[in-house]
Formats: C-alpha cells, sequence, structure tokens
C-alpha cells in the first residue's frame, strides 16, 4: 500500500462519501488484504478488488450492519462490521455545547467511548480538529495504520468520528492527523480517560465509570468540613516520593493508601493535597506539565483503583484535594501543540502563547472550546472521583499578560492593560459551575500578587475562589526565621505585616514543596545556629504558623525536619525519626494539628477579623509577639506568645482581657518534642496590674525560640 499516494484521494477527507453502502453497491478499503467477504442476512458475497489497491466493492442491497470478513496474506482471518455502516454518534446537542463552551460531560462524549450503537458494541471515537484536512484513528486493533479508519466530519463543530465495531475498553489509539499545514501528525487523544505508561505515548480506550462509592456521608457534610471556619490542616504530597517500595519504582494507590491514609489520620490532618496526577510526559516536571487532562497517570494505577484511594480517604475522614494546571501544557509532539496544523489550544503569537519560565505553550482561553474542556476537565475531577477540591496552578501567571515578561514581549489587552481579561473571565466561570454543580467542592488559588478579590464571588466582582495561598505571609516569615537571632531585630515587621492583610482574602498558609527544592534548602536548613537552635527555631516557627489566622499546608518532610532538600526521584528520609529531635518535631506538629481541631479560637476565626488582636506586636529588640485568638461563637480565648531569640523572658508581663487562670495547652519547648521543658510549673493567674490597655496581665516565663499558647479557665471574653 502506499499511504503518500493514497492521502491525494478525495475520499480521505470525506471517507463516508466513498465507503460503506452506496446505492447498491459496499464499499471498504482493507489495504493489504487478499480477500473480503460481505455477510448479511446469513448470505455471503465476495467483494471484488478495485482501484486504488486495497479498496473492494461489491453489490448490496440490505439494510443495517453487516459484517466484513477479511482474509490477508498468512491466511489469518478477522470480522467486524463495517464502521462506514454506522451514522453518527455525537448528536446536534453535543456539538452546540462544545462549540459554547459548555459541554460538561465532554469525556464521555469525545474521546474514546465504549458504547453499543445501533445494537453492536464497539468504541465511539471523536476528536476536536476542525482546521485538519483529515482525522484517522489509529490503534493496535488497526496495525496503526492511518490509511485503515478515515473519520467522519462533523463541519459546524469541527470534530472528527467514527464508531469502530468490535474495539472496546483497553484498546490503544491515537488519532492521525493531517493538518492544515500538509503535515501529518500522530496525536494522542486530548479527551483520553486512560493513558500509556510514560514514555509510551498512546491513548487507551476507559471503561465507562461505574465505581461502587460508599462515601454518601462524607459527601452530604464535607461542606461543613470545608467551611472557612473549620479546622483545614493539608499535608501536600508527591505520590511517587513519599515512600517508595524496597525495590524502587512507584507504589500504586492500593500501596500507597495502606500507608499514608493511616499516617494522615495519626498526624491528624484534615486533607491531602496531592501534586498533580494527571497523566504527564516528564515525571520531573512533578506533574505540572500535563497532557491528559482527564485520565490519572498511569504510574499509580487505574482510575478504579484512584476512586478506591479517595473513596477510602473519606472513610477515614480525610479530604482530597488535587492540583490542577489549566494555564499551560509541555509541547511534546504527540500533545496538544499544534493539533490540527494551527495553534489550536495555544495562542500562535509565542508573546501570548510561550511561557518562558517552563519552557511551555499557554492555553488560548479566548477559544470557548478550549474553557470548555479546561471546565470539564476541572468537573471530571470533582463529579466522578469525588475529589474534595482543586488547588489551581500558577494563577499569577494566568492573570497577567506580562508575567514574567520584559517590556516589548508581551501583548497588552483590548484596554492596553496587562491583565488577562479572558483568563480573569474563565476562573470566574470556572468557579461559578464548581460552585453550581458540586455542592460543597472547594477550589484554591496558588496566586502569589495582590490581584484584589481572588476569594470574593464573581457577582461582587471576584474570582470565586474558595481559598488562596498566602504566599506573602509564606515568603516574609520564612525570610525572618533564616536571619540569625542577633538581626532579627531589624527584621520584626516580616512576621507581623500578614496581618495588615491577613482578612483581605480566605487564606490558607503555604509551607509547599516550592519551599524546598532548587537550592533553597529544607526547612530546617533554613534555620540558623548549632543543631538545638536550629530544631527550636523550626518548632516555634511551626507553632507560630498554626496559632496563625488561616489554614494550614505542610509539604510532606516538614513534619520529620527533614535534612535534605526534596527530590522526586527519591523518597522521604524516614530514618531520621529514631533521632529524638526529628521525632520530636513529627510529635509537635501531630499535637499542633490536634490543638488546631480542639480549640475553636484557632480556627473558627481563620477568615474573621474580630477572632484577632495584637496584644505585643512591637517587641522587635527581645523578639517576642503576642496576640490574642478568639472565636465569635464562642468558646475560650487564647493567647499566643513567641519567643525568636535563644534567650528565656522571665517575668515577661502581658495585658490580658480576661481575668483569672490561664492554662498552657501547647509549649513548643516541650520535652516530648526534645525542647527544654522551660515553662510554667502552674497554671499563670492574672493579677490587677495593668498592661498594654488591660486592667489585668499575666506575668509569663517565655522559652526561648519557642512558642506557647495559653487558654483562658475563666468567663469567656
Amino acid at each position: 500500500m502506499q499511504q503518500a499516494q493514497l492521502t491525494s484521494i478525495d475520499w480521505l477527507h470525506d471517507p463516508f462519501s466513498f465507503l460503506g453502502p452506496h446505492d447498491g453497491l459496499a464499499r471498504t478499503f482493507q489495504p493489504g488484504a487478499t480477500a473480503v467477504t460481505l455477510v448479511a442476512g446469513g448470505r455471503e458475497t465476495a467483494l471484488a478488488a478495485g482501484s486504488p489497491e486495497g479498496v473492494f466493492a461489491g453489490p448490496f442491497s440490505g439494510e443495517g450492519p453487516y459484517v466484513l470478513r477479511v482474509t490477508w496474506p498468512d491466511g489469518a482471518t478477522s470480522e467486524s462490521e463495517d464502521p462506514y455502516a454506522f451514522g453518527p454518534v455525537l448528536g446536534d446537542l453535543d456539538l452546540h455545547l462544545l462549540r459554547e463552551g459548555r459541554h460538561w460531560d465532554l469525556p464521555l462524549r469525545l474521546g474514546a467511548n465504549p458504547v453499543e450503537h445501533d445494537g453492536i458494541d464497539g468504541t465511539a471515537f471523536a476528536v476536536w480538529a476542525p482546521n485538519a484536512r483529515a482525522v484517522s484513528v489509529i490503534g493496535d486493533f488497526a496495525g496503526w495504520d492511518r490509511t485503515r479508519l478515515p473519520m467522519r466530519l462533523r463541519h459546524d463543530a469541527g470534530v472528527w468520528e467514527l464508531f469502530v465495531p468490535r474495539v472496546g475498553a483497553g484498546a490503544h489509539y491515537k488519532y492521525a492527523v493531517l493538518g492544515a499545514d500538509g503535515v501529518w501528525r500522530e496525536k494522542a487523544d486530548p479527551l483520553a480517560r486512560a493513558t500509556e505508561l510514560p514514555p509510551a505515548t498512546a491513548s487507551i480506550v476507559a471503561p465507562a465509570p461505574d465505581f461502587g462509592w460508599s462515601d454518601d456521608a462524607w459527601m452530604a457534610d464535607r461542606a461543613e468540613r470545608q467551611h472557612p471556619g473549620a479546622p483545614i490542616s493539608v499535608y501536600e504530597v508527591h505520590a511517587a516520593s513519599w515512600r517508595r517500595p524496597w525495590d524502587g519504582g512507584e507504589h500504586d494507590w492500593e500501596q500507597f493508601g495502606d500507608q499514608l491514609i493511616p499516617y494522615l489520620v495519626e498526624m491528624g490532618f484534615t486533607h491531602v493535597e496531592l501534586m498533580p496526577i494527571m497523566e504527564h510526559p516528564f515525571g520531573g516536571s512533578w506533574g505540572y506539565q500535563p497532557l491528559s487532562q482527564f485520565a490519572p497517570s498511569a504510574r499509580y494505577g487505574t482510575a478504579e483503583q484512584f476512586a478506591r484511594f479517595v473513596d477510602r480517604c473519606h472513610a477515614a475522614g480525610i479530604g482530597v484535594i488535587l492540583d490542577w494546571v489549566p494555564a499551560h501544557f509541555p509541547s511534546d509532539a504527540h500533545g496538544f501543540a499544534w493539533f490540527d496544523g494551527t495553534a489550536l489550544y495555544e495562542h500562535v503569537d509565542p508573546k501570548e502563547g510561550y511561557h518562558p519560565d517552563w519552557n511551555t505553550l499557554i492555553f488560548n482561553l479566548g477559544r470557548q472550546e478550549v474553557t470548555g474542556m479546561l471546565i470539564a476537565s476541572a468537573l471530571w475531577w470533582l463529579e466522578q472521583f469525588h475529589v474534595d477540591g482543586l488547588r489551581v496552578d500558577a494563577v499569577a501567571s494566568m492573570l497577567y499578560r506580562d508575567y514574567s515578561r520584559p517590556a516589548g514581549e508581551w501583548v497588552p489587552n483590548q484596554y492596553g492593560g496587562r491583565e488577562n481579561l479572558e483568563a480573569i473571565a474563565f476562573l470566574r466561570r470556572m468557579n461559578e459551575v464548581v460552585a453550581e454543580r458540586c455542592p460543597g467542592a472547594i477550589t484554591i488559588a496558588e496566586e502569589s500578587t495582590a490581584f484584589p478579590g481572588v476569594t470574593a464571588p464573581p457577582k461582587h466582582g471576584g474570582l470565586g475562589f474558595t481559598y488562596k495561598w498566602n504566599m506573602g505571609w509564606m515568603n516574609d516569615t520564612l525570610r525572618y526565621v533564616e536571619y540569625e537571632p542577633i538581626h532579627r531585630r531589624w527584621h520584626h515587621g516580616d512576621m507581623t505585616f500578614g496581618l495588615v492583610y491577613a482578612f483581605s482574602e480566605r487564606f490558607i498558609l503555604p509551607l509547599s514543596h516550592d519551599e524546598v527544592v532548587h537550592g533553597k534548602g529544607s526547612l530546617i536548613e533554613k534555620t540558623p545556629g548549632d543543631r538545638w537552635q536550629k530544631f527550636a527555631t523550626l518548632r516555634a516557627y511551626l507553632a507560630f504558623m498554626w496559632a496563625h489566622p488561616g489554614k494550614k499546608l505542610l509539604f510532606m518532610g516538614g513534619e520529620i525536619a527533614q535534612w535534605a532538600e526534596w527530590h522526586h526521584d527519591g523518597q522521604l528520609d524516614w530514618a531520621l525519626l529514631r533521632e529524638a529531635d526529628h521525632a520530636g518535631i513529627q510529635a509537635l506538629v501531630r499535637d499542633l494539628n490536634a490543638v488546631y481541631r480542639a480549640e475553636p479560637a484557632l480556627h473558627q476565626s481563620d477568615a474573621d477579623p474580630r477572632g484577632f488582636a495584637w496584644i505585643v506586636g512591637d517587641d522587635a529588640e527581645n523578639g517576642v509577639f503576642v496576640f490574642r485568638r478568639t472565636s465569635p461563637y464562642g468558646g475560650a480565648a487564647l493567647l499566643c506568645a513567641v519567643n525568636m531569640t535563644p534567650v528565656p523572658r522571665h517575668h515577661y508581663r502581658v495585658g490580658v482581657a480576661g481575668a483569672g487562670r490561664w492554662s498552657e495547652v501547647f509549649n513548643s519547648d516541650a520535652v516530648r518534642y526534645a525542647g527544654s521543658g522551660l515553662g510554667h510549673a502552674a497554671d499563670p493567674q492574672t493579677a490587677a496590674v495593668p498592661s498594654h490597655g488591660q486592667k489585668q496581665s499575666l506575668e509569663l516565663t517565655l522559652p526561648p525560640l519557642a512558642t506557647i499558647i495559653l487558654r483562658h479557665e475563666g468567663p469567656h471574653v
């Protein structure tokens, strides 16, 4: 067969005009076959070879699907119904919704879906490629031959589709696309729900979702679990490198869940956040350069196994958040890039379509079909896999057209400004659709600028996210703890400035993977001093974080004070827990989670300014910070005191609003955390000594490099 010659045949771009039954004649194209027999109604008709080579034709006047028996040069035969005897699978409504960018069941209509069509089982393939000259399904069921299964174009939507009988779940396939530029490209399916294990690049026909969920109770009340007044403590995990099998590689979802879920429960985290598990070609991208927005990575097992992992998390009381990347994609030849010979998913101008930071391409969010696909992806994970939230990556890069671009290297918006109006509209719409269709689910923005209203409702001009990562707090406070204690007096504001804007959005305080890679050092390595000071500083800092307004996020390894930076090819250094100070950090995080859950003042007012008040915010000389946390809905008031110097502060007087006894509920310097054990022999009592604008005050002992939390045991204030 001469494939290059065949591409010039008129019917390749419109195969149904030539193949299949027409005016009493049936025609099929079977390159390489020696004979073809048509079987229908109990009768067999030998089809004659014609021109071009590989075409067989013969009389047929019946109705309905018929079977073609094909004989090959080695004498083997294959049988299947003729794909070109079937009508379209996609309806007009499917195409209309696709064009408008609001087909929320897109992966069950486009892509590859096993269906019964006209009484015959097979797979319906459909792909959006409006500028292509021709598209064929290629796969292990057709010898990977691009001439065997050319597709039908639905002109009004630019969708190519074909029903292929007797192809079912597990079949491997791609699309061969003859682009507008005259170049053939082999492309993985953008809507694939399963893929080969990288570095292989084929898509796999996935069965229809049919997982038996057991999490009705969780789904019914998760809105309360994820409310701004709820305790939310997130453990961020890279699934491959948390803990590896003894012989290397990666755990599958079953093995991963067996180990991770009990650990999350023991540590008291409320949620696990998984770095992107959507299929991605390059493991070193950590998942942040995905090419399959609907397929869980084959690295960890099947979609059903992932669903079971989520179900098990819910049974254990753990919410599941996925990192999700709608901003950009890699330029791998089998992916989105130049999909139909044009810049279909990306911008044609590199000033808009190329991301200089990550060497990736940027989704064209001004195209409705693209935004519709991305929103359908968000819904796919939330609805089909019962995921509880999406953390949206790189939002800042989406919001600004000049992000990481020098003057002259970016294109202003229609008003001459730097804001990306299309991305803003997309994010608002995505959050509106998620809120409407997925009650109780949350969305989280990784947004590092002061863009206004990230967590405000779209109807009020906001973007509509539930939470936003507080990158400013993270940068300021990490910078502070990296200074030698003697120098911290000159940088006191790094610890207090976050309260200027702490309630302008609903924040999550993140100590994420980004802070422990690329030479930044691990959390414990960032801290100065000898070994004792390093661990004491980290204990005090983590306790300050848990006492501070805002939900919590800690990247894996931070809870055991891992010395080494995180690397995706390794695993956490669990052997460190044999040492008392590392085990002490782990115990501290576990206890902080318990205190955070138990004390309403620490979580109910995370996003409410009524729940925070500075008592001592200006003692730069002593490196001391003292603040009060309360809940506007009742419960005991808490006093949080932080000493960020290695000098104990005895007889430190602090004004309080509540008279009586204050009990110590947490001390980061406790012996159980490998601290010095300095603290209060008995619960402190107030005295009628005015201080800090209050009539009552406490005289405290502040341990060195430590955070203590006291609870008022008298009348509520």
